[in-house]
């Protein structure tokens, strides 16, 4: 007899975000080692749903046959406590937490109360969270559950080693949406500070995601004058992103606070040497042999990170050897959902 679990997500699997990819891939893998799942998807403008949101998803729930384990994401989680309280009789219900949705950058103090007040409410009906990097536990801390958190980290899909650019010009890749969080104004600031020229940089994310940032870091880099070395390719699907990584010669991420850190993941599984912050699973996946890791928000220590790896070729190809290392030390995500499954069966217990 299968497994069988109930997933709501909020948005479509297909979104281009880290979240909506590891829900995506899960769900996946989870089907490949003979679980039934069975997906529901919860449109609106989660974590701040209209009130026709929070009505079509209690309708959904309200379908989730009784006894069943249901799965819900954080995002769309933290916005129904009344839902999931009217249901935390009949339903084992396992949020899976990838940020605190009060710990997301760039909230105001009285919206981040406000969040936080309903995702502890929410999470208050919970028999199980699954978090997907250990950096979550610590920031779910101050909501004092009762429940046990299991930390889940996301697999890795097998790549082929980056050709890279082959240009004289070092080609450096960004991927992460244009939001408060992910630093892009720290990352140019540093660039800016870089006395060399050699270098363009791809920042592959939403700039629809949060609207104001993405004009203030395009705003940013006309005023620090570079503008001719970046190009803002926008929201890439996944066969463009793959793209993307293949042609670069180093992976750069400036971002502010993650749980794990995928995309850096991904950029060691094309065996490319990463400059990145020390937050999440970041320092653990680089280590000291794949790339440079320095203190989130300092722009002085990633100018000159950035000035060491694009100035040094011998650098570059030191720190690739030490990527295609890490590279075949990345779990998959079959190893990843086996782990998931586990925890789902405790759930059960």
């Amino acid at each position: 007899m299968p497994h069988t679990v109930t997933v709501a997500v909020s948005g479509g699997l297909d979104d281009v975000s880290g979240g909506s990819y590891y829900n995506r891939r899960m769900i996946e893998s989870l089907t490949g080692l003979g679980w039934s799942v069975d997906v529901r998807e919860l449109q609106g403008s989660f974590p701040s749903p209209a009130d026709a949101d929070v009505a079509a998803a209690a309708r959904a729930i309200a379908g989730v046959p009784d006894g069943r384990t249901l799965v819900i994401d954080g995002l769309a989680g933290s916005a129904l406590p009344g839902v999931l309280e009217s249901h935390a009789d009949r339903l084992r219900i396992v949020p899976l937490v990838h940020l605190p949705i009060a710990a997301e950058a760039g909230l105001s103090v009285e919206t981040a109360a406000r969040y936080r007040a309903s995702e502890q409410r929410a999470l208050a009906s919970a028999k199980q969270v699954i978090v997907t990097g250990s950096a979550a536990v610590g920031l779910l801390a101050p909501y004092d559950l009762q429940a046990p958190i299991i930390v889940v980290e996301p697999g890795t899909d097998a790549a082929p080693l980056a050709k890279g650019s082959s240009n004289q010009a070092v080609q450096l890749l960004s991927v992460a949406a244009l939001t408060p969080g992910k630093g892009h104004d720290i990352l140019f600031k540093a660039l800016a500070r870089v006395p060399i020229d050699t270098w363009r940089l791809i920042v592959a994310g939403s700039t629809t995601r949060h609207p104001p940032s993405a004009a203030r870091v395009k705003a940013l880099s006309r005023e620090l004058g570079l503008d001719g070395r970046v190009q803002f390719a926008g929201e890439l699907d996944r066969e463009a992103v793959s793209r993307a990584y293949d042609a670069a010669d180093v992976f750069v991420l400036a971002t502010l606070s993650e749980t794990y850190g995928m995309a850096v993941a991904e950029a060691l599984a094309r065996g490319l040497p990463v400059v990145s912050t020390a937050t999440g699973a970041i320092p653990t996946l680089v280590g000291d042999a794949a790339g440079i890791v320095v203190p989130p928000g300092d722009v002085a220590a990633l100018a000159v990170a950035l000035q060491r790896i694009i100035a040094d070729q011998s650098e570059r190809t030191r720190l690739a050897a030490g990527a295609a290392r890490v590279r075949r030390t990345l779990p998959a995500w079959e190893d990843a959902a086996r782990r998931f499954g586990a925890a789902l069966e405790g759930s059960q217990a």
